[in-house]
């Protein structure tokens, strides 16, 4: 597991919502039980949202949005299906989270 990493989402009563999961965790505490993960939402309408606080990406071909303030813990063990990495949006995705967290 990595950093930025994206895996599907699994859980068959939000997967069609929330079809991807980012992990956010620095990789130096990967000897936790859970990592942090953003939801990457389906984006279902043009309307806009806070780009800043919840960026869109494109993972293999589909559009998604990162839901930051729903930011959780997650357990490892169900992170099993890694599909795309969003390591080159390092600073978009930190961005976001330090909006959530400070405001700026």
């Amino acid at each position: 597991m990595a950093q930025f990493d994206v895996y599907e989402n699994e859980e068959p009563e939000s997967m069609d919502a929330i079809p991807f999961l980012l992990d956010v965790q620095q990789d130096l505490h990967d000897c936790l039980a859970t990592r942090t993960v953003v939801p990457l939402l389906s984006i279902f309408s043009a309307k806009q949202v806070a780009q800043k606080l919840c960026p869109r990406f494109d993972i293999n071909g589909q559009a998604v949005v990162m839901s930051t303030p729903e930011i959780a813990g997650y357990p490892v063990k169900d992170l099993r299906n890694k599909v795309a990495s969003l390591k080159a949006a390092r600073r978009e995705v930190l961005d976001a989270i330090d909006f959530l967290l400070n405001g700026f």
